[in-house]
């Protein structure tokens, strides 16, 4: 009688293994096998990180094997089994490939296609079409869109990190609970004796130290030696962890007269103002988006206070960008004076100071929170409801939406809700933040989030113009490997532009982004369907590199940045000067935030800039969805191509006392999880 042999490779997390029932059956074009009990309780098969054989005998040949259903009966408690992957041998010596990568919970059964990639037209008897659509329907009623707030893009339909679906939690909820982890890095950095003193003022800078956590030669011991200088206040508009708003000056606005005697003392060119904006000097910060969020009103005792800056900046013959004007409100009147480098030595420091914490808040809210989770997200539940595991597609992305759906609602759960940790510290907080993001999508387009586009939209894509913006540099490389890989991967599934044109499913997911991630706004510019090869090399490196090398980007560099308060203070509890020549430092000091809030920000950029254990990188698949020679190959091109970027960062940083490795692949999680 024909034998198969079967390998079953169970997840190496904890809790992974199982004293449960399993059944394993086979189902072939010429017919199917019996229900095979494989494990029973207590016979030690199926513990954590096992992989283990069997042998299976049938009465007759099975025929092509096309499905195999495992189930799972509970024996005594719930005991969840996470299944990576099984391995069939038939009896003519062919191995065949199940993978799963998902739990099993309670007492349910999941079929499992083999391995290889099949588009929708691949599939060609009614059994494995059926399968197809029966995934995609259990699946659509496990992931449900649901509007968080008006107007923002919609999310899951998950109160807490328990209500989502098992194959999406994090393997352990403690690992990214926000308040323990803030809690934790406010006690490993020392700064918890400062909690009870909210409201009370710092006397001075140097006092910001006794808070401040010195690593030597690190980026943040520089920021903390340098932040009141003004090459430092423009470097970070290139390569800070907020790089993206910074755009060449053409015309300068009628809302910010700035005049050529403001600035004479400041060009270097022996060139007017207007010259220099016609040869391409002069770039502009604009923080409109700022101006009418509510500041937060949820402690009493503290008045909080926002700004909407506008900042010139200037390309001098060093081709350093530094500041050149900055006012502090979007109106120009009396009231709101244009600070220059000119002025008394504390006025402009305030000015920068207000500018910094602007940053922040667009940072935090719109830069991190919109363009990198929320997107991300919109991502992962489009994919979950539209591709099922067997399409190429699904295959491709899902490594770059692990954690994605969970790490948001947990922050939605403990982090920007109402009365969450984000109120604690952040002027925007008691709802600003809510208010940005509703102003913020119309700004959310298609081409906005395709890296090269966005770079020279902004007039920042030279790189002799601008030599020392390595953000774009790092970035075009990264875009351009996972364009190449993308590609890769679709001309071995996707023969033509006609076969792009006839997968229902692709068109589905890209249809959910539109109408639920994007809600359905013409402007957005997101596709409603795609056509060609190219536009879906284009739209699926948009994907992965937001998911992964953008959010990077934002992320990892909050500490460096942010941990020295004066350089990036979360709130200010004084309103913007109105007048020159009045600013005191013991003015700016009370301006600053108190301890508490201060050690708040210093836990929360800390425990945000971290890593997770056991975090996957850029071009790293353990889980092999993927079967096909061809695809594993592109993989090893991509992982090389990778590989020579992070060399070449390497290289250039040599040496250097503001190394930028952001976006150095070896620092790029695979995905949106922290």
């Amino acid at each position: 009688m024909p034998s198969y042999t079967v390998t079953v490779a169970t997840g190496s997390q904890w809790f992974a293994g199982t004293d449960d029932y399993v059944y394993l059956s086979l189902e072939g074009t010429a017919g199917c096998s019996e229900r095979h009990l494989l494990d029973k309780p207590f016979y030690n098969d199926f513990e954590r990180g096992a992989v283990d054989s069997y042998d299976i005998t049938v009465e007759e040949d099975l025929g092509e094997i096309q499905l195999l259903k495992i189930e799972k009966r509970k024996y005594w408690y719930q005991d969840d089994w996470y299944l990576k992957y099984i391995t069939v041998k038939t009896p003519v010596g062919d191995y065949l490939e199940f993978p799963c990568y998902r739990w099993i919970t309670d007492e349910k059964e999941i079929v499992l296609r083999d391995g290889r990639a099949k588009l929708p037209r691949d599939d060609k008897t009614q059994i494995l079409k059926q399968h197809r659509r029966k995934e995609l329907e259990t699946r659509q009623k496990m992931y449900r869109w649901k509007e968080w707030h008006p107007g923002f893009p919609l999310s899951i339909d998950a109160h807490s990190h328990s209500d989502l679906p098992r194959d999406i939690q994090f393997d352990n909820e403690k690992g990214i609970d926000f308040i323990l982890n803030y809690s934790k890095a406010m006690e490993n950095l020392y700064v918890n004796r400062f909690m009870h003193m909210f409201q009370s003022s710092w006397s001075d800078f140097a006092d910001f130290e006794r808070i401040f956590v010195r690593i030597s030669n690190t980026i943040s011991e520089y920021v903390m030696q340098h932040w009141k200088e003004d090459f430092m206040f423009g470097y970070q508009f290139l390569n800070g962890c907020n790089p993206v708003l910074i755009r060449r000056c053409t015309e300068i606005p009628k809302k910010f007269p700035v005049t050529m005697d403001m600035v004479e003392c400041s060009l270097e060119r022996n060139l007017t103002l207007e010259e220099e904006v016609q040869q391409g000097n002069i770039f502009i910060v604009d923080y409109e988006l700022l101006d009418g969020v509510d500041a937060n009103k949820t402690d009493p005792c503290t008045i909080q206070y926002l700004a909407a800056p506008i900042c010139l900046l200037y390309k001098n013959l060093e081709n350093k960008i530094v500041p050149i004007a900055i006012q502090l409100g979007q109106k120009p009147g009396p009231d709101n004076p244009i600070f220059l480098p000119s002025d008394a030595t504390y006025d402009w420091l305030l000015a920068k100071i207000w500018v910094r914490s602007s940053d922040f808040h667009i940072h935090q809210t719109v830069t991190h929170l919109l363009r990198t989770h929320l997107v991300s997200e919109v991502f992962s539940i489009a994919m979950f409801r539209q591709l099922p595991a067997v399409h190429p597609l699904f295959k491709l992305l899902v490594p770059h939406m692990r954690f994605t759906i969970a790490i948001n609602t947990k922050a939605r759960e403990q982090l920007i809700c109402e009365c969450g940790l984000f109120d604690k510290a952040n002027a925007t907080g008691g709802g600003g933040h809510v208010q940005m993001v509703q102003k913020a999508v119309k700004d959310l387009t298609y081409s906005s989030l395709c890296f090269p586009e966005e770079m020279k939209a902004k007039g920042m894509d030279s790189k002799e113009d601008i030599p020392y913006y390595y953000y774009r540099d790092d970035g075009i490389k990264v875009w351009e490997a996972i364009k190449s890989f993308a590609k890769d991967v679709i001309h071995i599934y996707y023969e033509s532009d006609e076969v792009v044109c006839e997968d229902v499913e692709l068109q589905a997911f890209v249809k959910d982004i539109y109408v639920y991630g994007m809600r359905g706004v013409k402007a957005s510019g997101f596709p409603k369907a795609i056509r060609t090869r190219e536009k879906l090399a284009e739209y699926l490196t948009l994907i992965i590199f937001t998911t992964s090398a953008q959010h990077a980007a934002v992320n990892f560099g909050q500490y460096d940045w942010c941990s020295w308060i004066p350089n990036a203070p979360p709130t200010m509890r004084r309103p913007p000067p109105t007048e020159k020549g009045t600013v005191t430092i013991e003015q700016i000091v009370e301006t600053l935030p108190d301890r508490g809030r201060s050690c708040w920000h210093l836990g929360a950029v800390w425990a945000l800039s971290q890593f997770q254990d056991n975090e996957l990188f850029l071009g790293m698949y353990p889980d092999e969805h993927f079967v096909e020679k061809p695809v594993k190959e592109a993989m090893a091109k991509f992982r090389k191509n990778l590989d020579e970027i992070v060399n070449a960062i390497t290289e250039r940083n040599k040496n250097k006392k503001l190394p930028y490795y952001y976006l150095s692949p070896d620092r790029i999680p695979n995905s949106v999880a922290i």
